[in-house]
C-alpha cells in the first residue's frame, strides 16, 4: 500500500498534489484542511482518510473526526491534528496515544516536517509539515511512503517550493 500524506493545506490547492499522489492507494490528511472543496478534490483522486484541525469549520468537523485509529495493512495508525512529537506530546492527546499504542502516529499543526522514532512507544512519528501557503513555514512539503504488512518503508519527502 502506498500512502500520500499531507497536512495544513488551509484550503490551498496545488495541482502537484494530484501529480505526486497519482500512484498512491490512499491519501491521508492530518488536519487544517481548510475547505470542503479541497478535501473533495483529494477524494476524487484517491480514497481519503482525514481528521479535522483547529482551523476547520463545522462542515469539515461533521465529516471527519478529531482522531482516527485504523489498521493499514498490519500497521496500527493513529492520525490527529494536534499531537506534538516524541518527548513533547500535546496534553490533549497524550493519554489516548499511550492507551492506543499505535505503530505509526501521524499529526500536523506545527507546520514543521518531522519524522522520528519514539522508543518509549515503539512507534514511528510523522508530521508531514505544511502543504499550504498559510503559516510561518518556509518550504511546503508532502510525504509519500509504503506499508507492506507490518513494515513502513520507502518514505519520501517532497518539497513543493517556497510558501
Amino acid at each position: 500500500m502506498k500512502v500520500g500524506l499531507l497536512s495544513d493545506t488551509h484550503g490551498y490547492w496545488d495541482n502537484r498534489y494530484a501529480e505526486h499522489f497519482k500512484d498512491c492507494d490512499e491519501i491521508w490528511h492530518a488536519g487544517d484542511i481548510g475547505s470542503l472543496e479541497l478535501i473533495t478534490r483529494l477524494a476524487e483522486l484517491k480514497p481519503v482518510r482525514a481528521v479535522y484541525g483547529n482551523i476547520d469549520g463545522q462542515d469539515i468537523r461533521i465529516q471527519y473526526p478529531k482522531t482516527a485509529v485504523f489498521m493499514a495493512e498490519g500497521v496500527k495508525v493513529m492520525l490527529t491534528h494536534i499531537g506534538g512529537y516524541p518527548g513533547r506530546y500535546a496534553p490533549e492527546i497524550r493519554k489516548e496515544l499511550y492507551d492506543t499504542r499505535p505503530d505509526l502516529f501521524v499529526c500536523g499543526h506545527s507546520h514543521i516536517l518531522k519524522v522520528m522514532f519514539d522508543q518509549s512507544l515503539n512507534c514511528l512519528h510523522i508530521n508531514p509539515g505544511a502543504a499550504g501557503i498559510s503559516g510561518f513555514h518556509q518550504v511546503r512539503t508532502l510525504i509519500r511512503f509504503c506499508i507492506n504488512g507490518e513494515k513502513i518503508h520507502d518514505l519520501e519527502v517532497i518539497e513543493l517550493g517556497q510558501r
